[in-house]
């Protein structure tokens, strides 16, 4: 198989797909990679390092769409890019196809197939989703601390205080991979932590995790307003797989907020789960932040593009693998092995293959197995 490697072209988008060490491997299994020159870049990867590893570097991203017949991303495709899309290219990124009517459009018009990394699902869990989870939980609180600070507009509040001063009120939305790895990070900088979710098992679990460093909350309308009322800095991580977003924290909520806390919307890449990032649209690195009703919106919807180096190699590593075997066996085959992957066919040959984004966009739902 030819597999493409195109630079990414988001706005402050530093990751690659690839990294030359999985370049090698699929080299290795008799596979043609396509890097785009200067691709890996801004996560330190060289042009010389990949054609070590065996690639060819081209220097347009056209020459990589044209020849590869598996197109290896990071983020979604973007307006600019659907001009490559032809009937029978695989794509295989993070789609977040909910949120996205046009792309989804353009991919079902030429019979594109798109393999979304984030509805590859085993029982609950998202293992091509969760490695971009564990940082974006991580850096939600930094990027949250950072804009906490009176010069960037925020309350002029230290996360962790100090002896003698209270710490700040951080209030997490959501205890799934995301939403932990805030708390663990919240913790460790010495914030008061308030975790909310409408499943008592893991609120129990992250007790378990955390003991008496947090509090816990049942996610309900009352509680979510009170908690978020008190809060000096909210991070929401609600997602359901596939869907877009659920508008959780609603406009009335915010304008009963401190002036000058922060928001933090991780799940801004499915749509927004508060209603005024949904309505606003996702903000860039480049301007990371809106201000409304005197609370600063952080809306930021490729969080992890800003460490580079550490996500493309947290990416790389999870990806890889099943890239090898649609690579090695054909997607069928490949999907038929593991399942879960077919759960990831989000759109082949015309058809729109998974039902969450059927259902939030109005298509028609036909399963994997029955549009090939």
């Amino acid at each position: 198989m030819i597999i493409g490697v195109p630079k990414e072209i988001k706005a402050q988008e530093g990751r690659v797909s690839a990294t030359p060490a999985v370049v090698h491997q699929l080299v290795g299994a008799g596979h043609t990679v396509l890097v785009e020159k200067d691709a890996g870049l801004l996560s330190t990867f060289t042009n010389e390092e990949y054609k070590e590893a065996g690639a060819e570097v081209l220097d347009s991203a056209a020459e990589v769409w044209e020849k590869a017949d598996l197109i290896y991303k990071v983020k979604e495709p973007l307006e600019e890019e659907f001009k490559y899309f032809r009937e029978g290219l695989l794509i295989y990124t993070y789609l977040h196809l909910a949120s996205a009517p046009e792309l989804t459009k353009a991919l079902v018009d030429n019979k594109v197939t798109g393999i979304a990394y984030e509805t590859v699902q085993i029982g609950r869990a998202t293992p091509l989703l969760k490695p971009m989870s564990e940082v974006a939980g991580r850096m939600a609180i930094q990027e949250g601390a950072l804009h906490l600070k009176q010069t960037q507009g925020g309350l002029g509040i230290l996360l962790g205080g100090v002896p003698g001063v209270t710490p700040a009120n951080v209030v997490v939305v959501g205890g799934g991979v995301v939403g932990t790895a805030a708390v663990r990070i919240a913790v460790g900088m010495g914030a008061r932590v308030t975790v909310l979710d409408n499943n008592l098992p893991r609120l129990a679990e992250l007790v378990d995790i955390f003991g008496n460093r947090i509090e816990t909350l049942y996610s309900n309308s009352l509680n979510l307003a009170n908690a978020t009322k008190d809060a000096d800095m909210v991070v929401s991580t609600v997602l359901i797989p596939g869907h877009k977003a659920p508008q959780l924290i609603t406009e009335e909520m915010v304008k009963n907020m401190k002036e000058g806390s922060v928001i933090v919307d991780v799940a801004i890449d499915q749509g927004g789960s508060t209603d005024l990032t949904a309505k606003h649209g996702p903000t860039t690195h480049q301007d990371p932040v809106f201000v409304e009703h005197g609370v600063i919106n952080y809306a930021v919807a490729n969080i992890p593009g800003a460490v580079p180096r550490t996500s493309t190699q947290a990416l790389s590593n999870a990806t890889s693998g099943y890239l090898l075997q649609i690579a090695n066996k054909g997607l069928d085959a490949a999907t038929e092995r593991f399942p879960e992957l077919a759960l990831g066919v989000n759109t082949i040959n015309g058809k729109v293959t998974n039902k969450a984004v059927a259902n939030d966009l109005g298509y028609d739902y036909v399963e994997y197995k029955d549009a090939k």
